[in-house]
């Protein structure tokens, strides 16, 4: 019961993420690349993972729960996000690169390739590593 009172006190302290579509949200970044920001934030159960470049430019959101994902219509390259459920709403250019992972939690992957038209593609997916491993990550 202590350590339940102790831990409500350190998450009052937290202040809630907010700023979902924005340049620099109230949010930490959890990327897993230095070439990337990814910020997360939950809201009734959903969690929404945005993807931000290097200067701060959205480049892409996605929301998931319980293995269902959906494409939000934030950021510059919003028409290339893709899903499990959903294809990119307009096709992709040839790849440049290979993908890199910005952001991976137990549940969730997000990669971004850079097309050889200029713009950057994302990935949602569910994720495909072991618990352990995932949780070594910043989230």
């Amino acid at each position: 019961m202590l350590a339940l009172a102790f831990s409500g006190a350190a998450f009052a302290d937290q202040p809630p993420a907010s700023g979902l579509g924005q340049s620099w949200p109230n949010a930490s970044d959890v990327s897993s690349s230095p070439n990337f920001h990814a910020y997360v934030f939950t809201l009734g159960g959903i969690q929404f993972v945005q993807i931000n470049d290097v200067n701060g430019n959205v480049l892409g959101a996605v929301g998931s729960a319980n293995g269902q994902f959906i494409t939000l219509p934030v950021g510059r390259f919003s028409q290339l996000v893709s899903t499990p459920q959903q294809a990119p709403a307009v096709a992709p250019a040839a790849p440049a690169a290979a993908p890199t992972t910005v952001y991976q939690d137990t549940a969730t992957t997000v990669t971004a390739t850079p097309l050889s038209d200029g713009t950057m593609q994302l990935k949602a997916a569910a994720a495909s590593c072991d618990p352990i491993q995932c949780n070594t990550h910043i989230q």
